[in-house]
């Protein structure tokens, strides 16, 4: 223990063991909390890679990034040629870096309401992904947006007042019961 700790003769055992047990040290690869420093200027690239060394969802966004960093750069090429393969293409070394990956991405309705329908759209228009896959709701939302905005609300709202008012709530997002009629008007 440390000195600091050898000093608390004035809290109960049962306290101090709990409260104050030694720390064991912290494994080599742990890494520590780190946000992104913004007096380091603006670097998309930089502020995406710190998602990885910050909390909570942030960390698992920046789990994602580096996953799709490699998919982006993996290459037919980064792997050996299998014995069995008959095809003299693949087996030409030109021809097996020229080869990537193929990128599915799956996206439900709420991910088209929330915001992200711009996101998905460059992704897609710049050939990120392969291959979008998505619910019949996703493409619905998508379809309504393009008709007409849904809007930020608030989590705690009441859905009975704001159906009053002809209004749907997804999570802090608000509809006006006008988007669906539009949506249906136009599907008929």
């Amino acid at each position: 223990r440390t000195s600091s700790m050898a000093s608390t003769s004035s809290v109960p055992s049962v306290a101090a063991a709990a409260v104050l047990q030694e720390s064991e040290p912290m494994p080599d690869d742990a890494k520590a909390v780190r946000g992104y420093d913004f007096n380091e200027g603006n670097d998309l690239a930089a502020l995406l890679a710190s998602f990885s060394t910050t909390g909570f969802q942030a960390g698992h966004f920046g789990l994602a990034v580096e996953e799709v960093k490699k998919m982006l750069s993996w290459r037919l090429s980064d792997e050996p040629v299998p014995d069995e393969e008959e095809d003299p293409q693949m087996r030409d070394p030109q021809v097996r870096a020229s080869i990537g990956c193929t990128i599915f991405l799956g996206v439900t309705s709420n991910l088209i309401s929330a915001g992200t329908r711009e996101t998905i759209r460059y992704l897609i228009q710049h050939k990120k992904v392969s291959c979008l896959v998505t619910t019949a709701g996703g493409i619905e939302e998508d379809l309504m947006k393009c008709l007409a905005p849904h809007y930020v609300g608030d989590f705690a709202l009441k859905g009975t007042e704001l159906r009053k008012k002809g209004i749907n709530r997804i999570g802090n997002l608000l509809v006006p019961n006008r988007n669906y009629c539009l949506f249906e008007d136009w599907l008929t």
